[in-house]
């Protein structure tokens, strides 16, 4: 097969690989018919972009997030043409909107398009990531108890499958009380000289708490261990880039607080990370599919020989361009502090509730979007159906002990917070 064919027949599965450097600009957002114009400025306009129920106080729209206005357009564009053409849609359009995904993602994060990996949630990228690791029998990753299951899941499963050590240490006692120095101290004390791979969450979807993750990559410095970080809760709710954090490896899903298409994540990984990792999953970019039919060429990137193959969403993933130049054009510092003076007020008041107990540091350094507390003597899925039906969306932490949980995005407001304290006060 000529490369050219090669190439026509990547384009029509969406895989022909991007450029590796990001050169600027990303797509003009697709105008979103009957939608309001986005003031960026004004945070009602903000809300405006969202078609979601206002009957309702949203405080769970981090856990599985609406879509604003031009990520609805961008998706019903693409499905539209999908629809009419599938092959020829995907052909046309297929390599030109997954660069632009590409670019935009990017961009967002401060890398380049060669450290990222696409997937289609957190979970699928820390399956990924933990099961891709180059590790022998013998070598040791080291998590902690606060950990989510998928985080716990593919760490075991990687462990039964070829006997990596898995071990597990406790960073805080008191999650309210938690501090730098409990958390970092604890932490290194499990690293021993067989620690290749310290695996944790930037912000504990159990508690609330907010890792500083750039001073536990100080205090691995020079260990050579890879710090492999689940962002779910800190990406697009905090300003912080990958780089600056100082971990190898981030992995999110982009449909929480970063309010992206549903069912898209992404890997970022470090030059360093990425040496030690080993693709799982055969890829669709156009040059590994060269290479298998032995044409000359260069390999593809890691984050792209990282990404799986096969047909997606693509509608969605594409739409990824329109999520990530929204929260651009809001300003990534705003939509962090907008974040943070919610999760403040809402703090403060529940703090102030006599019988209820907050579990999240007031501190916004420990800190980001998620408030967790205890409502003693009420069951914490009868505290969520209760508040509900005073028309409230809170959930419950899937942990044990599970806590009554909130979370206030860009789509939330002061009336938000003031009517989640009215009914919280009906509980105790």
């Amino acid at each position: 097969m000529r490369r050219r064919n090669l190439l026509g027949v990547a384009a029509a599965a969406g895989v022909v690989g991007a450029t590796t450097t990001y050169g600027g600009g990303s797509t003009a957002a697709i105008a979103a018919p009957g939608a309001p114009p986005l003031d960026p400025t004004d945070w009602s306009s903000v809300r405006a972009q969202f078609a979601i129920s206002p009957d309702l106080a949203h405080l769970s729209t981090y856990v599985f997030a609406p879509h604003p206005a031009s990520v609805r357009a961008s998706i019903a564009q693409h499905r539209a043409g999908l629809d009419a053409d599938p092959s020829g849609y995907l052909h046309e359009n297929g390599g030109r909107l997954d660069q632009a995904a590409a670019a935009a993602a990017a961009d967002y994060l401060g890398s380049r398009i060669s450290d990222i990996a696409f997937t289609d949630s957190t979970t699928m990228g820390l399956g990924l990531l933990y099961g891709g690791l180059r590790l022998r029998r013998g070598d040791e990753v080291l998590t902690t108890e606060h950990e989510f299951y998928s985080t716990h899941e593919a760490l075991r499963l990687r462990a039964q499958r070829d006997g990596v050590a898995v071990r597990r240490v406790r960073l805080y006692a008191d999650p309210a009380k938690a501090s730098t120095d409990e958390i970092v101290g604890n932490l290194i004390r499990g690293v021993t000289r067989r620690t290749k791979v310290v695996a944790v969450t930037w912000v504990h979807s159990s508690t609330g708490v907010k890792l500083p993750i750039q001073a536990i990559a100080r205090a691995l410095r020079g260990r050579g261990v890879l710090l492999c970080v689940d962002g779910v809760h800190g990406f697009g709710a905090e300003e912080a880039d990958p780089a600056e954090l100082g971990c190898d490896f981030l992995v999110s899903g982009c449909h929480k607080w970063v309010l992206g298409p549903r069912g898209t994540g992404l890997v970022w990984g470090s030059a360093a990370g990425w040496a030690r990792y080993a693709p799982v999953i055969p890829t669709y970019d156009g040059r590994s599919i060269g290479a298998w039919l032995g044409l000359p060429g260069d390999p593809a990137p890691p984050g792209q020989a990282a990404t799986p193959g096969g047909f997606h969403t693509f509608e969605h993933r594409w739409a990824l361009a329109e999520a990530f130049a929204f929260h651009k054009a809001i300003g990534q510092d705003r939509v962090a502090a907008r974040t943070r003076e919610l999760a403040t007020a809402l703090k403060a008041g529940l703090a102030g509730i006599r019988g209820l107990k907050l579990a999240t540091p007031k501190s916004p350094h420990l800190s980001a979007g998620v408030v967790c507390c205890e409502v003693p003597g009420i069951n914490v899925d009868e505290a969520v159906a209760r508040l509900r039906e005073l028309k409230v969306v809170a959930s419950s932490t899937p942990y044990r002990p599970s806590l009554l949980r909130f979370g206030a995005t860009i789509i939330n407001n002061e009336a938000d917070v003031e009517a989640t304290l009215k009914a919280v006060r009906t509980l105790v």
